[in-house]
């Protein structure tokens, strides 16, 4: 079965979505949980993952890379739980973090100012106009965030795969139109599409290894996998670190070979 992705600006239904999908489709539904599950996974705190993935880049984050660190805890313990498909994850940038698989669905869900601004009236107690005050600042801070990282706009349609307007939409009517569009062919799993998933679970695993590392959580690399061997490349400038980063890499479950650019550092016969 495939996995859907929701994405969605604050308080545009998203959650409401993706509870009635998972009630419709028998689907786990995702969102917190994986923040939860990074955090006692790699020790850090829920409240620092949530506000990394939430809040826009600052001028110390492009030196520290520190947001990018909780991005790999992120993207590691999302592929841990989609590893067996059927889920629904509606947390940030979940279309992203899963991009290059095909049976994934990314859903953009978009709302009309004024339902959005009822439901954070409903459910923090705002005024209007703060209410439409903080809207508009957390989209901003999700925008600029999605920018940095990927360097994409959000609001592109083309990074989905189908776009839903609520205006004239229920939840009810919403969730029709996903389950419809999830049943074709070209959004279940084959052998391709399988083989890109586990490329990207391989690669996430040895991402978050190197962030979790004190050693190496600044080393400034790109990692990519494919059937087993992984592929480190970066500018380190002490030639001990690349051995340190390539016995890291070596250690995660999964990886045959560990390469640094485009020489053949060390073999290994990990499973």
């Amino acid at each position: 079965m495939a996995i859907i992705t929701i994405s969605r600006g604050t308080f545009s239904g998203g959650e409401a979505l993706a509870v009635r999908l998972g009630e419709q489709l028998g689907y786990r539904v995702l969102s917190r949980e994986v923040l939860a599950e990074a955090a006692v996974q790699y020790g850090v705190s829920e409240a620092e993952l949530a506000e990394a993935m939430g809040t826009g880049p600052g001028l110390w984050d492009r030196f520290l890379h520190g947001r990018r660190l909780y991005l790999a805890f992120v993207q590691a313990t999302l592929c841990d739980q989609a590893a067996g498909n059927k889920i629904v994850y509606h947390g940030h940038a979940g279309h992203l973090l899963l991009r290059g698989v095909r049976h994934v669905l990314r859903v953009r869900l978009i709302a009309p100012l004024g339902y959005r601004i009822d439901q954070v009236q409903s459910r923090k107690g705002l005024t209007s106009d703060d209410a439409a005050a903080y809207i508009a600042r957390v989209d901003r801070e999700r925008e600029r965030w999605t920018r940095f990282l990927y360097g994409v706009d959000w609001n592109d349609s083309s990074l989905y795969d189908l776009v839903l307007n609520l205006e004239h939409l229920d939840t009810e009517a919403a969730c029709s139109a996903v389950v419809a569009t999830i049943s074709h062919p070209q959004f279940q799993p084959d052998a391709e599409s399988l083989r890109a998933f586990a490329d990207l679970h391989l690669a996430s695993r040895v991402r978050a290894v190197l962030a979790a590392g004190t050693d190496t959580a600044l080393a400034d690399v790109e990692v990519r996998a494919a059937a087993g061997v992984v592929e480190v490349e970066g500018k380190l400038i002490d030639p001990r670190l690349v051995e340190i980063v390539v016995e890291k890499a070596r250690t995660v479950s999964g990886v045959t070979d560990v390469r640094y650019g485009t020489r053949v550092m060390l073999r290994g016969s990990r499973a």
